[in-house]
């Protein structure tokens, strides 16, 4: 069996345009989530995983629609492979039911991760280049030494509350917390 899923991250967004393609595609059963993509958690995919069967195929608009990222979508492409369920991608015209949609699906996540492994070896490298001509990464901190201080005795003398002594100082309190965790070190 055909089981469509169709996203849309915000309510302004319009499903039509991806059920209609599913149904065209001959999805029996369509699972719909309103939710933006970098939401873990989705109830439509839960229910996915309750729905689908060994020989059902799991068929979406996009790629970008089932997974944040192309991890996600290797892990999603893993699970289903172990419960003999297909995945097909009607945008990409990917279909893993097939030997040659499993290879092409391998071959586009194996050169995914070659780019982010080239990304993060590029910014490693240029870290450790800027570190030998003497820059620290990283955000500069919001208070000079001495204001921290400041911060951290008015804060451990219990005269003021947080939200004043934040607003005083001009930080947040998470800013406040993290100058009080670090001079208890």
């Amino acid at each position: 069996m055909h089981i469509g899923y169709a996203r849309v991250s915000t309510q302004d967004q319009h499903l039509e345009l991806q059920q209609d393609a599913l149904k065209k595609a001959g999805c029996q059963k369509i699972v719909v989530d309103r939710v933006g993509g970098t939401v873990a958690e989705r109830p439509g995919l839960t229910q996915m995983k309750e729905l689908l069967r060994a020989g059902d195929t799991l068929v979406v608009w996009r790629f970008d629609r089932l997974g944040r990222s192309i991890k996600d979508l290797i892990a999603w492409v893993n699970w289903l492979e172990q419960e003999g369920i297909g995945l097909q991608s009607l945008q990409e015209a990917i279909d893993t039911t097939s030997t040659s949609g499993r290879l092409t699906f391998h071959i586009f996540a194996a050169l995914a991760e070659f780019e982010r492994q080239l990304i993060q070896e590029r910014t490693q490298a240029g870290l450790k280049a800027a570190r030998a001509r003497g820059r620290l990464g990283g955000r500069p901190k919001a208070l000079s030494q001495g204001k921290q201080q400041r911060a951290v005795q008015l804060y451990h003398k219990k005269e003021l509350t947080v939200k004043e002594i934040c607003e005083m100082m001009g930080i947040s309190k998470p800013t406040l917390y993290t100058y009080v965790r670090e001079a208890a070190l």
